[in-house]
């Protein structure tokens, strides 16, 4: 059984940008993500249960208050909506997560923002680059912001690689986000860069990202042990593009 349970019935979204935090290579999608909702302070609006999603029940250091593992955070002034989630999308049920969460998205007219790293061994002080790929009518909007084409032919695996065939699919308009990431490590400097050359823009919204660079070890710290998680997962169900030769 597929659900999306909305539990902040008064908040009223129209056609809203979505962003997208499932866990990935170098957590840049979360990361991301995470920090936007912070720093909205974001509310709690809707659980996601779809296929795919462990059944497992979470809370946080401040509240005993339990959680699904996948939910969906707004702002209404700003008509954004964030998904987060803090478990991976198993391989096998990313199809019908990418299904039922797509069916949301459509039923919003919303616009989602999908969040992907490529490795990249990045020299020390380099600026990750930032590509991006589109569904529907979105092309166009890449134009305007300045996001370039991928330099290379490539494809997105896991639950993000579905969610974007799932959108290619019904033609809906969507976009995919995708930057140069560590591929061992969470990548916060990754992060900021979808951020600032990506969602922000794209949005239209203004994201104060200084302190993700200053605060890069501690955020590594909180993200190490979710990483190694992720790193002992199948290597499908981690999103993350990857150029083609890879399987030639």
């Amino acid at each position: 059984m597929s659900n999306i349970t909305v539990v902040a019935e008064d908040i009223e979204l129209d056609a809203p940008t979505l962003v997208e935090g499932l866990p990935g290579l170098g957590l840049v999608g979360k990361i991301a993500t995470d920090h936007i909702v912070e720093q909205f302070d974001m509310t709690y609006y809707a659980g996601i249960d779809c296929d795919g999603i462990p059944e497992i029940a979470v809370y946080d250091g401040d509240d005993r208050e339990l959680l699904p593992p996948v939910r969906l955070y707004a702002d209404e002034e700003r008509n954004l909506v964030a998904l987060k989630s803090d478990v991976p999308v198993s391989a096998d049920g990313s199809p019908q997560f990418a299904k039922c969460v797509s069916s949301w998205i459509q039923s919003k007219d919303a616009t989602p923002l999908y969040l992907s790293g490529l490795p990249h061994q990045k020299e020390v002080g380099t600026v990750p680059e930032l590509y991006g790929v589109s569904t529907g009518e979105m092309n166009d909007v890449l134009d305007e912001r300045g996001i370039g084409f991928p330099n290379e032919t490539g494809a997105v695996s896991g639950p993000t690689g579905a969610l974007l065939h799932r959108a290619g699919k019904l033609g809906l308009d969507a976009i995919g986000l995708i930057v140069q990431s560590d591929p061992q490590f969470p990548d916060p400097a990754a992060a900021q860069v979808l951020i600032k050359d990506g969602i922000a823009p794209i949005a239209d919204i203004e994201v104060n990202t200084d302190d993700l660079v200053e605060r890069a070890e501690d955020i590594r710290e909180q993200k190490e042990q979710f990483a190694q998680r992720m790193q002992e997962a199948e290597q499908e169900e981690s999103s993350q593009a990857k150029p083609l030769r890879m399987f030639q």
